[in-house]
């Protein structure tokens, strides 16, 4: 007998990770730090007691969640990973014919989770300046659109809309359609423009179709534990927590998330560092003659087109991993100072 699959998932494409085998890695987007010290003996306490569940559903963080960012109780939930918060974000909208616009280039995951979510992706090019285009994103916002999503800052090219032209962008919005701002970088965000969507759902006090997605991942260095958060209308919210799948965020998760909403001022101090090590990057790429795009995230991205995979094999061969893009260009994740010399040097060599 064969097994029916889903007819569609044939259109799916597959997440590439590259092998991490590199002395030095440098395309995750992940922090260089090691776990805070208190989230790193409250984890090796908490090993004792993995053979027991977790909750059910991390209720208990999402409420601490809610009064940590003064947004109304119920307006919080908390999954493994912002991923799997918005893939739960679909289900909760996608019904009938359903389609999601978002920007592309972006995040890589979208076009996966909107397929898995059983609705039409609605790719919409960036702008020569490698910025949303709102207005053909409004543009292509059609009867069936459940979704659209924008990435704050953008992942890879590191770019971010303002205040004001999200602000008219939401405006203009059907009321029905949830807008999800993903927000993983928005630790490392300098510039005073870029909205922070957490006050634009504080504004809304829990009405409205904004959804913040934030991540502990980047900027708390949890990427291993998978943990996320997403703050927005108390009915959506509420939907997303029945769609989430029981037991799947791990009692470590959530401990090493509590003691890092605790630890403001050495997470502050260490996103500073990626940011001070940004500008010293791009200063050095500058000096050296290479392109690459100013940065809200903890990466940068050099717009190398037809080059993209020649640089990053050349990087790789002197043992340092990057994120290419074929065609289009490669991302640089921000690592430790010694990380970012070896990387340096690989461009130095690279004409």
């Amino acid at each position: 007998m064969t097994v029916l699959l889903r007819p569609d998932l044939g259109a799916l494409p597959l997440y590439q990770q590259l092998p991490s085998t590199a002395r030095v890695q440098l395309s995750n987007n992940e922090t260089a730090f090691p776990p805070l010290p208190r989230v790193a003996a409250a984890l090796t306490e908490g090993l004792a007691h993995i053979n027991r569940y977790p909750p059910v559903s991390p209720h208990a963080v999402a409420t601490h969640l809610a009064g940590h960012l003064r947004v109304p109780a119920g307006s919080v939930a908390v999954g493994a990973g912002s991923a799997t918060l918005l893939l739960q974000l679909m289900q909760a909208v996608v019904h009938g014919p359903s389609s999601i616009v978002y920007a592309w280039r972006s995040f890589e995951a979208y076009p996966i989770l909107v397929r898995v979510a059983g609705a039409e992706p609605r790719p919409v090019p960036l702008t020569g300046d490698l910025v949303h285009d709102l207005d053909a994103m409004l543009a292509a916002v059609t009867p069936t659109t459940r979704m659209i999503i924008v990435c704050n800052p953008n992942n890879p090219t590191g770019t971010a809309l303002h205040r004001d032209a999200f602000a008219k962008f939401l405006a203009a919005v059907p009321e029905h359609v949830v807008v999800v701002l993903d927000e993983a970088y928005h630790e490392f965000v300098t510039d005073p423009d870029v909205p922070d969507g957490l006050e634009l759902v504080r504004e809304a006090a829990g009405r409205g179709n904004l959804v913040s997605l934030r991540t502990f991942s980047k900027a708390y260095g949890l990427a291993g534990l998978r943990i996320g958060y997403c703050a927005g209308p108390i009915d959506l919210i509420q939907a997303v927590t029945k769609v989430g799948v029981p037991f799947s965020v791990s009692t470590l998760a959530e401990t090493a998330a509590l003691i890092s909403l605790d630890s403001a001022e050495e997470l502050a101090e260490r996103c500073r560092l990626v940011r001070t090590e940004r500008d010293r990057v791009g200063a050095a790429l500058h000096a050296l003659g290479h392109a690459f795009v100013p940065s809200q995230g903890n990466f940068l991205w050099l717009p190398l087109a037809d080059r993209a995979a020649e640089f990053a094999a050349h990087s790789m061969s002197d043992g340092v991993m990057v994120r290419p893009f074929a065609g289009e260009g490669v991302r640089v994740t921000i690592g430790s100072p010694a990380d970012n010399d070896a990387f340096l040097a690989v461009a130095r060599t690279f004409v």
